[in-house]
């Protein structure tokens, strides 16, 4: 599924073409395709750096001398160039929400916004092409990213007001670049029957202005009240959805995607267009919803290399607490920035119990949203009881974002075998107010603290929690090894990766976090051929340089899907 269209001079020089073998006769078992004359990075320490590699059947045949692997070609064999160019083992996201890329792509981008003001203008333009009553969407806000505070506001949160006044007969709903917030207008929370008399929910709130009144913001399973106004919105088409997402993914690089927690008619859909070869990109999925509905379907859903290694049904997903940006992380002390609050527990920890009993049952691996250090500890706790109940056994269950650690519980993700699946992007993203959020301290100790949680021997990865943040490899690969925030300083480079440890942590750590080390990762015979050819060989630029390399093309199973 091609993105883009090369230009017949770049189909010339930098892309495939069919040649003819040079030998008197065709090989005996010609290869699908070979890639010559640049850097292979194979990350295969047995062969790291073959001048040529050949794909047959979707695997990877053979690496070697160009000699060796021209020896392959046959007159059907398509032969990539790579003109001095960088290929490496296919990006894996290790981290994102496959089906909010693509939706990111229907509704309003509010993540490059610079102030309160225009998010009121993009919404404001919106309605102008809107009928009344239609719903508009937007994601991507963040207060903390703005260039000024609104006036009036409650923590630093605008009030609906101006917002609602231009948007009387629609109604809004603006979810946080986190997703862990919702900003909506007036007519939406009138839909929704909210108003100074709704109570907080179990694990949410209702931000309010000092009347008591709500101010239009939600906090974390607060959200949920607004679904009445959804009621008579249009869906989403599901199926230009996981299109655009895939061409957004093939056109940064990634060549599989680990989705963060979707429901079980979403794995259908995955499902129908796996079987029809319309997926795109490889899909590793975990499953999100209640205990109940999993205790009732998940022996039938547990799909593994499903329609030629395209989808794997391989975790559970839950949610014990939410995120730093709005006050949501659970912490073990109050948030310096409000002493009044140690975030939101919102999923109990009995829940989580018993989904990790679900997930021992079905042999998958629990996946927990944990960001601050209460969450975490949380979540270990869970984990190192489960782990007893099974001694010796390979479980590789999951700390999703694993964010803020107190001290003591680092060596733990090592201890046990803990993946620590984690977002580079997320650190120079949120680091302006880390230290804001919790003290000098603890954001020293224990934010995003990468080389202390690899020397205890804990597995960490690599993602953008996509589209929390652009689902784009290169930008959190380079924040993973600069730690370089938007300020110009860089965010306790101390525990910033080296520029091996970044690669492997967005290919063979990502491999192994799912299981899945025998298929991908690594460019090594037998395994997959799946490729990303970089513009510029990330491993040895400037570190300046790195940010703006380019996704040459994106190769899935010896099939290239997107050229630049």
């Amino acid at each position: 599924m091609a993105s883009g269209r090369a230009t017949p001079l770049f189909a010339a020089l930098l892309t495939s073409v069919l040649v003819v073998s040079a030998c008197s006769s065709e090989p005996a078992d010609p290869a699908d395709m070979i890639l010559v004359n640049g850097v292979i990075e194979t990350l295969d320490e047995s062969n790291p750096n073959p001048e040529a590699l050949a794909i047959r059947d979707g695997f990877v045949a053979a690496v070697g001398s160009r000699a060796e692997i021209e020896a392959l070609a046959g007159s059907e064999t398509e032969v990539i160039d790579l003109q001095g160019q960088l290929a490496i083992p296919g990006f894996i996201e290790g981290h994102g929400h496959f089906m909010g890329v693509g939706l990111a792509r229907m509704q309003l981008n509010l993540m490059n916004v610079a102030n309160w003001d225009e998010v009121i203008a993009m919404v404001e333009e919106a309605v102008a092409e809107s009928q009344p009553g239609e719903l508009i969407q937007g994601r991507g806000w963040h207060q903390e990213k703005w260039d000024r505070t609104p006036e009036p506001n409650v923590d630093g949160l605008p009030l609906h007001t101006a917002l609602s006044a231009v948007s009387p007969d629609n109604p809004v709903i603006l979810r946080h670049a986190s997703g862990h917030a919702t900003y909506a207008n007036a007519l939406a929370m009138e839909m929704a029957g909210i108003d100074g008399s709704t109570a907080d929910p179990e694990g949410g709130e209702i931000v309010r202005d000092g009347s008591g009144s709500p101010i239009g913001v939600f906090r974390e399973t607060a959200s949920g009240l607004l679904r009445p106004a959804y009621a008579n919105a249009v869906d989403p088409d599901p199926y230009r959805q996981a299109r655009l997402a895939a061409e957004e993914s093939l056109s940064k690089g990634i060549t599989s995607f680990q989705d963060a927690g979707v429901g079980f008619g979403t794995v259908d859909l995955y499902r129908e267009l796996a079987e029809a070869g319309e997926l795109g990109v490889r899909l590793w999925v975990m499953i999100r919803t209640s205990n109940e509905e999993m205790a009732e379907k998940l022996g039938d859903y547990r799909i593994l290399n499903h329609a030629d290694h395209y989808l794997t049904v391989g975790g559970i997903k839950k949610s014990i607490d939410g995120a730093l940006g709005p006050h949501g992380a659970w912490l073990l002390e109050p948030y310096s920035d409000m002493p009044s609050s140690t975030g939101l527990n919102t999923t109990p920890p009995e829940v989580v119990r018993e989904a990790g009993q679900l997930a021992l049952e079905h042999d998958l691996q629990l996946c927990i949203h944990a960001i601050g250090d209460r969450a975490n500890r949380e979540t270990l706790d869970i984990f190192e009881e489960a782990y007893a109940s099974r001694p010796g056994e390979d479980l590789r269950w999951r700390v999703e974002h694993a964010q803020h650690l107190h001290p003591d519980d680092v060596p733990r993700f090592g201890a046990l075998g803990i993946i620590a699946s984690m977002q580079g992007v997320h650190a120079t993203s949120d680091g302006p107010w880390v230290e804001p959020r919790l003290g000098a301290q603890r954001a020293e100790e224990g934010a995003y603290v990468w080389q202390k949680l690899m020397q205890s021997g804990a597995v960490v990865t690599n993602g953008t929690d996509a589209p929390v943040e652009d689902v784009d490899p290169i930008a959190s690969y380079y924040a993973t090894v600069s730690r370089m925030m938007n300020t110009g300083e860089r965010f306790y480079p101390d525990q910033r990766m080296t520029r091996m440890e970044a690669l492997r942590s967005y290919t063979t750590a990502n491999a192994y976090a799912a299981f899945e080390e025998g298929l991908k990762g690594m460019l090594r015979p037998g395994l997959l051929g799946d490729i990303t050819v970089l513009s510029q060989n990330i491993l040895e630029i400037p570190e300046e340089d790195i940010p703006g390399t380019e996704i040459v093309s994106t190769i899935v199973g010896g099939e290239v899907k997107y050229r630049r």
